[in-house]
């Protein structure tokens, strides 16, 4: 390495950048988690009155709570791959401190709303309607923070996209142990949703504070200022061929020269789709399917309860976060590797392996895999390769072009990263009605 470099300091800025993609996710997993809580708040008023008076039926669910896991993943997935669309377009001509701090900003007040809107007693429609709105805002705002994060980490060595990554898959592993606690702990729905909303705001608090502390570090500060001295090195070194193009360079010299999308994205096309393509498959089945999985063990006891919260939710995001980690110490295969998007493809055969898990409602696809060990082992390998894989392509996109078109194709990564996002929301539907 050039002796130039300064060092990341007590790694500082691997710290920054893993408290900053902790922040991204945080909050979605906060609004997944929770709806439970969601939906009690959500009952028809009549049908409880009625339940009320027979203690042994339960309430039929209102229209809104049947419809409510539908419209907030409608409302998630739509604003996120719109904003990172948007975020990929225009994050050169946005600062890029208005893009994170303010939307860091943005994020800790709709946390600080929906704790408040915990104590507050609204009607169904009113509260349903507030959700959905603050769900959007969650989801584009997150779409333009994690869009400038992988942006920024492009200007850096290619190991600081992995804290990113980590930081992301921690966001789910908490929302899991978060789940499981309010489980065990048989306190009030309403007491731990709070406690879920407040928690998110402190580690909100604290993105914000690291970003803020980051611009600070010497190590943050050499890679900020080589990139900004880049262009005029290049005019130096490649002068003869400036010359020839000076007409076409006349007309583009109030831009410093932008490069194209276009040509940016025929460079890293392979990585874009495999990032997309392994989003797809991974939201397509988790946690559409996985989530009506049943336990063949548990036989009425404990375990029914934790099956889904430990061997689905909380075993994808620990073996999720595991293959991102791993991305710090091991990168095979290579960037120019043919194996890497064949892996990715090759991923689609968890498709029809957690089809023939005990999925129950079921109508058409018979039971091979009756065992709990099966769907775990399963859930295992699905979780890690995603984590690995996908980190692999988000730290090796914004590698395969120049320094200068760094922060470009990390913006293009995000997008095709929300983009599988979105198409794997959309698959989930027909994958589900297939079993």
């Amino acid at each position: 390495m050039d002796p130039q470099v300064p060092k990341d300091k007590y790694n500082g800025v691997w710290w920054i950048f893993f408290m900053l993609g902790l922040g991204t996710l945080l909050p979605w997993n906060f609004f997944m988690t929770a709806t439970v809580y969601f939906t009690s708040r959500l009952a028809d008023p009549l049908n409880e009155a009625n339940s009320s008076a027979n203690a042994t039926e339960e309430a039929p669910r209102s229209v809104l709570q049947a419809k409510f896991n539908n419209v907030m993943t409608l409302c998630a997935m739509v604003p996120l791959l719109v904003f990172t669309c948007l975020n990929s377009a225009l994050h050169q001509r946005i600062p890029q401190k208005i893009r994170i701090a303010g939307s860091l900003a943005a994020i800790l007040l709709v946390f600080l709303l929906t704790a408040i809107l915990v104590k507050i007693d609204l009607e169904p429609l009113p509260f349903f309607t507030i959700t959905m709105i603050k769900i959007i805002c969650i989801n584009s705002f997150g779409a333009v923070l994690q869009g400038s994060l992988f942006g920024m980490a492009g200007l850096l060595p290619a190991s600081y996209t992995t804290p990113i990554m980590s930081g992301q898959g921690l966001a789910g592993t908490f929302a899991a142990f978060a789940m499981i606690c309010a489980i065990a702990s048989g306190s009030a729905l309403q007491d731990s949703a709070f406690g879920y909303f407040i928690t998110a705001c402190v580690v909100i608090a604290l993105a914000i504070a690291s970003y803020i502390a980051l611009p600070k570090l010497a190590f943050f500060q050499y890679y900020q200022e080589s990139q900004q001295n880049k262009p005029a090195e290049d005019e130096e070194n490649k002068m003869n061929l400036l010359k020839k193009d000076q007409r076409q360079q006349s007309a583009g010299d109030d831009d410093k020269q932008t490069p194209s999308m276009l040509a940016i994205f025929k460079k890293i096309w392979v990585m874009a789709l495999s990032v997309c393509f392994a989003f797809t498959i991974t939201i397509g089945t988790f946690p559409a399917v996985t989530v009506d999985v049943k336990s063949t063990i548990a036989d009425g006891g404990a375990w029914e309860m934790y099956f889904i919260p430990v061997s689905c939710f909380l075993f994808f995001n620990v073996f999720d976060w595991a293959g991102r980690s791993l991305t710090a110490v091991c990168m095979w295969p290579g960037k120019d590797s043919k194996l890497l998007p064949a892996l990715i493809v090759a991923r689609v055969i968890f498709v029809p392996l957690f089809m023939l898990c005990n999925v129950q409602p079921r109508s058409n696809l018979p039971i091979y895999f009756l065992h709990d060990g099966w769907f775990i082992a399963f859930m295992i390998l699905f979780a890690f390769s995603n984590g690995y894989l996908a980190s692999l392509c988000m730290c090796f996109g914004p590698k395969k072009v120049d320094p200068s078109e760094a922060e470009t194709a990390g913006a293009i990564m995000a997008f095709f990263l929300s983009l599988g996002l979105a198409l794997g929301a959309s698959l989930s539907f027909l994958f589900r009605g297939l079993v």
